[in-house]
């Protein structure tokens, strides 16, 4: 039987990969934030807390979780307790956002951008905070829980980065359509 360890160590491509592009995907979440100032979008620092930087803290986490995962660790006791806090305090978070976005006024949120902002982030975070239980557990199982939720982390971001994209074009047009008008 193999150590966690082992295990733990045939996992390095996929973290290169998932950090690697969660690296990328965050340097693209700062065009969009350009955007968002260049077509004078209206709204405040309130949706930007709700809806925009969470999206950047997923990629980073996806990121954060590739690094952990990729160091020399000596037990694997260590990275659970770490991918634990880690998952903690994205849990936080979340709930800090869902805070802002409850306290905004520039935007109506729906259902789906409940599911996509709120919802299944923090699902993921829980997912993550249990992984460090699993680790110690029962690794095999943990380490696939873990590579999951740097896997959903990383689909979130470029999901609520689209969502983001196409609503500030559609709203430019609007206003376009409308100041065309006059």
């Amino acid at each position: 039987m193999e150590s966690p360890l082992t295990d733990l160590s045939k996992w390095q491509n996929f973290y290169v990969i998932v950090g690697s592009s969660a690296g990328a995907l965050t340097g693209l979440q700062f065009v969009v934030i350009t955007l968002i100032a260049q077509v004078r979008i209206t709204g405040s620092m309130r949706e930007i807390r709700a809806f925009g930087t969470p999206t950047t803290v997923h990629f980073c986490m996806a990121l954060l979780i590739s690094a952990i995962a990729s160091c020399p660790w000596r037990a694997i006791s260590g990275l659970a307790l770490i991918l634990g806090l880690v998952g903690l305090g994205g849990v936080l978070y979340v709930l800090s956002a869902i805070r802002h976005a409850h306290h905004q006024t520039g935007y109506q949120p729906d259902m789906e951008d409940w599911l996509w902002y709120a919802g299944l982030p923090l699902a993921t975070y829980v997912a993550l905070t249990a992984s460090g239980v699993l680790l110690v557990t029962r690794a095999e199982p943990g380490l696939y829980l873990v590579a999951a939720t740097s896997l959903a982390l990383l689909f979130l971001g470029i999901h609520n980065s689209w969502d983001t994209v196409t609503y500030i074009a559609v709203q430019h047009s609007r206003k376009a359509r409308a100041e065309g008008k006059k």
